[in-house]
């Protein structure tokens, strides 16, 4: 990831033509970085000001784009630094130049995730309102779009917060009774300790409960397609999912990521294509391979399509879960997979014919329900990671009010107590280890 002390700039649209296309700036050098780009009338572009709204023209080096740009001033910012937003034409290469002159002068391209990083290290979100951004950019419908933005609006951490302060005081008060006999003033009892710690037991519960309701997670599962070009990808992906992928004799036709539900029958799908696996020769292939690749990170299942007429196919990845024998009806098509299969389950299709989708969709279903279910793996693995950290501190706070009615003594409670405050911890991003904050952001798009 880029140093804290820099300033970084990234797209922060998706890709593809559209009527405008947004360049993000964060860090210390974002005013200066402006007004080396921007030629504008008055009102002339001030870093002093908290908010600014700026129409100009982007001096992107080669020409000049008509832009607006929004400006915010840390602290108040999504980053907690200086951001700018520079809203151009949303042509792609007028995007790319634009972010090319800002790498040129200085600034630094964003990893994914990485201006939502910024805003959790600096306090502005908590872990668990960030996740809920990352929900919200991956919501497949309104009732997920609802869930994440509950968790984006501090649903989650309202809920918590007056808690944790509890279970602090009340750590506290333990840790200061140790010092101090029954009779003196200094010794809190422990049925008032008993009070405080069913009190926020209570309020522990309503967020579970709160959680619980929030949170069913009703997204689709990614499958993802993935193989060398022309193996049969976007012909498999046209027809399951009844969409119209340009498909060609040509390699590297796919270039964009490409997304459809796919009915498996008891169940369905987010059935995902994108660029076969290549060395890219351009930076245009290059960025779609990159999405690509998150996008099989990201996964519940990868499918990889091997052509049964190619004669040397790709060594299969490991984080492959089936392979698909795909043209089967090709003349010159081998009967089955050779040793490239491993162990792998696999199936024979043909996408012209429709000779074995039925069989392909009953066995994804499967792989699927043996333990991923067909819910959306992201909004279930959230959920799953909300409920353990507050079940965790219901456990642990369990445990000290137990200590406390059996007269234990205090610092048995107070360890308790800290075991409680430590799921509350995790749930925020208090205490949680830097390699699962990068597995977080990492599943961001660049630029968010």
């Amino acid at each position: 990831m880029v140093g804290q002390g820099s300033t970084i700039a990234a797209i922060a649209t998706p890709p593809g033509p559209a009527r405008r296309g947004i360049v993000r700036l964060s860090g210390a050098r974002t005013g200066e970085l402006v007004r080396a780009v921007l030629c504008a009338e008055a009102p002339a572009f001030e870093t002093t000001r908290a908010r600014a709204c700026v129409v100009g023209e982007f001096d992107d080096g080669v020409g000049r784009q008509p832009v607006r740009v929004l400006w915010q001033r840390g602290p108040r910012s999504y980053t907690r630094e200086d951001v700018a937003e520079f809203h151009l034409p949303g042509a792609e290469p007028l995007l790319a130049r634009a972010l090319a002159r800002l790498l040129e002068l200085g600034a630094g391209p964003a990893r994914p995730g990485e201006f939502t990083r910024r805003a959790f290290e600096h306090g502005r979100l908590d872990l668990s309102q960030a996740e809920g951004v990352l929900a919200l950019i991956e919501s497949g419908g309104e009732a997920e779009r609802r869930a994440a933005a509950q968790l984006v609006e501090g649903g989650l951490e309202r809920r918590t917060r007056a808690m944790r302060q509890s279970l602090l005081e009340l750590s506290a008060l333990c840790e200061a009774s140790l010092d101090f006999d029954e009779s003196d003033t200094g010794h809190v009892p422990p049925a008032e300790l008993h009070l405080l710690g069913t009190a926020a037991r209570s309020a522990l519960e309503e967020a579970l409960a709160w959680e619980e309701a929030r949170a069913a997670p009703t997204g689709l599962a990614r499958v993802v397609l993935a193989g060398a070009p022309n193996a049969g990808k976007s012909s498999l992906w046209n027809r399951l999912t009844g969409g119209e992928a340009l498909v060609s004799a040509r390699a590297g036709t796919t270039r964009d990521r490409l997304e459809a539900a796919w009915d498996l029958g008891p169940a369905a799908c987010l059935l995902v294509d994108g660029p076969g696996e290549a060395v890219p020769t351009s930076e245009v292939e290059a960025a779609a391979h990159g999405r690509h690749a998150r996008a099989r990170e990201q996964a519940d299942l990868v499918l990889w399509v091997v052509d049964s007429s190619a004669p040397a196919p790709l060594a299969v990845p490991e984080e492959a879960s089936l392979l698909v024998w795909s043209q089967s009806d090709r003349p010159g098509a081998r009967p089955r997979p050779g040793p490239e299969a491993r162990t792998l389950p696999w199936r024979a299709v043909s996408a012209r014919t429709g000779a074995g989708l039925a069989e392909l969709a009953a066995a994804v279903a499967e792989l699927l329900t043996g333990g991923r279910g067909p819910e959306g793996g992201l909004a279930r693995a959230l959920h799953a990671r909300h409920r353990a950290a507050l079940r965790a501190a219901a456990a642990g706070l369990d445990e000290a009010l137990a200590w406390l009615a059996g007269g234990a003594a205090l610092d048995l409670v107070a360890e308790a107590l800290r075991s409680a405050l430590a799921g509350l911890d995790e749930l925020a991003g208090r205490s949680t280890a830097e390699d699962v904050l990068d597995l977080v952001f990492a599943r961001f798009c660049i630029g968010k």
